[in-house]
């Protein structure tokens, strides 16, 4: 049986092989992970985010920059201007090309306000006249006073029962340069808000609008990052306030923040100078590492089946080495019998059992007669091969209970259980019989031996040395008497 202090050493080895294991594995995976995780994100940051801004600002160019390129064309064409310095003649002249704009155009609103008259032209004719003092109007009068040649603003538009519409105002200018009015077109601002969802669902990202001085124009249906709607300062989402110390809106580029939850968000700024806006673009770091994690909490997985079945194997190896070296320790390596060592163990537990129960124990103490000779004759090989010979006729000999080891060089012992003296002596004298009559044989050539047995009866208060000293003074005696028989020790019991 292993010691403790052996299963100690085995169970240490084991765990320190599993974290060995577990260690290389981990590491190996984390190092893959955030190698993976590093070129994720620079991918984000230098390459993906950039290239989704340029992108989508070409898509704002082929949706949202033409109806300004309309409103430009519109301003310079000749027969409004002329209309207009011709003294407004014919209103309907005015409105069809209104309405021709808006159809060949496909916008959702054209209109024209005259300076001299200050009314407002639409596809449908006259509306209305502007009025300084009219919220409604503020737009055209401070586009009489502004320097830019247009401006882009959201407002409720009269013509489509207060639709909310995205206004491109431009000035427009006769032959002199002389202010005359003002032209330009208008696209619903659901229909924008839809452009804008679908690049954020095309591309997976926050796409939001914002002015020079951050406040947010355009963005889609859910709103930008922390809900951000229409007319919301960047500043009211607190997330960002370390990107805006300096300016109401970042700097152009790249750019990192985190979100109230902790997880890592890349925002991406560009400049659209056609409309003085800027275009943010907003990707949460999660959901581009969604992959990676998946494919760690993979090789976690199968990391730890693999170490799971080399630590079986390894069990399963060492229980074989561990029986190995039971055997090795318990068992005689020539004639595979019990050794001294295995003897000692169990006769202890016979000799218990026999003073608690009272059932007859025996000892046999058997020496092989005159092997030295045989061995000094023949060889050592010989030798070798008459006792493990001998063991398979001690083996026959003997009941399945009872113990047999080799003592030692060419004796061996025997504890016979629940056999009395006279049995015991029947047992050694078939023991003697069979080695006289049996021919051993090494390399083709044939050996006679005999053998000597001694005898002892377990007494009353015996120890394991008592009884094993009286076998070998009966051993002794049949030596001294002629070898090749059975003499007995027991008292009140005397055979030879």
């Amino acid at each position: 049986m292993p010691t403790r202090s052996a299963l100690f050493s085995q169970r240490s080895l084991i765990l320190a092989l599993l974290m060995l294991l577990a260690c290389g594995f981990l590491a190996t995976s984390l190092l893959s992970y955030f190698a993976s995780r590093s070129a994720i994100r620079d991918g984000i940051i230098n390459t993906e985010l950039p290239l989704t801004s340029d992108t989508v600002y070409s898509e704002i160019q082929k949706d949202l920059i033409r109806p300004v390129l309309i409103a430009s064309m519109m301003a310079q064409d000749t027969f409004l201007r002329d209309w207009v310095l011709a003294g407004e003649q014919d209103t309907q002249r005015i409105t069809r090309f209104l309405g021709e704009v808006m159809g060949k155009q496909d916008t959702f609103t054209s209109f024209f306000v005259s300076d001299r008259s200050l009314t407002y032209y639409q596809a449908k004719g006259v509306l209305k006249h502007v009025e300084p003092d009219n919220w409604r109007d503020a737009w055209y009068f401070r586009l009489r006073e502004r320097k830019v040649p247009y401006e882009i603003n959201v407002d409720l538009d009269m013509a489509n029962q207060d639709s909310l519409t995205v206004f491109i105002n431009h000035r427009v200018l006769d032959y002199q340069q002389r202010f005359i009015g003002a032209t330009g077109v208008g696209l619903s601002v659901d229909a924008v808000v839809k452009l804008i969802d679908t690049y954020q669902r095309r591309y997976q990202r926050s796409v939001f609008f914002t002015d020079a001085k951050g406040k947010v124009l355009l963005t889609g249906s859910d709103g930008g990052p922390r809900g951000l709607r229409v007319g919301q300062p960047l500043h009211d989402n607190p997330e960002l306030d370390a990107l805006l110390v300096q300016q109401p809106v970042p700097t152009q580029g790249s750019h990192e923040y985190k979100d109230s939850k902790g997880h890592s968000h890349f925002l991406n700024v560009r400049h659209l100078p056609e409309l003085d806006w800027y275009l943010l673009v907003d990707k949460r770091e999660t959901g581009a590492l969604d992959r990676i994690r998946h494919s760690l909490y993979l090789n976690l997985a199968i990391c730890a089946m693999i170490t799971l079945v080399v630590l079986s194997l390894l069990h399963g190896m060492l229980r074989r080495h561990q029986a190995s070296i039971e055997a090795l320790a318990t068992l005689d390596s020539l004639t595979g019998l019990p050794n001294r060592r295995s003897f000692d163990l169990l006769a202890v537990q016979a000799l218990h059992e026999a003073q608690r129960d009272c059932p007859p124990l025996v000892a046999l103490l058997i020496d092989l007669d005159h092997f030295k000779a045989l061995n000094d004759t023949h060889g050592h090989l010989a030798g070798d091969e008459v006792l493990r010979q001998f063991a398979n006729v001690l083996q026959s000999s003997l009941r399945q209970s009872d113990i047999l080891c080799r003592w030692g060089g060419e004796e061996f012992i025997v504890l016979l259980r629940e056999t009395e003296g006279r049995q015991a002596i029947d047992v050694a004298e078939k023991i003697r019989r069979r080695t006289e009559h049996l021919t051993f044989s090494y390399d083709e050539q044939p050996l006679r031996l005999t053998t000597s047995i001694g005898l002892s009866g377990l007494q009353p208060d015996d120890t394991l040395h008592a009884l094993l000293t009286r076998a070998d003074r009966a051993l002794y005696r049949a030596k001294q008497s002629g070898r090749n028989r059975v003499c007995s020790e027991t008292p009140g019991f005397a055979y030879e």
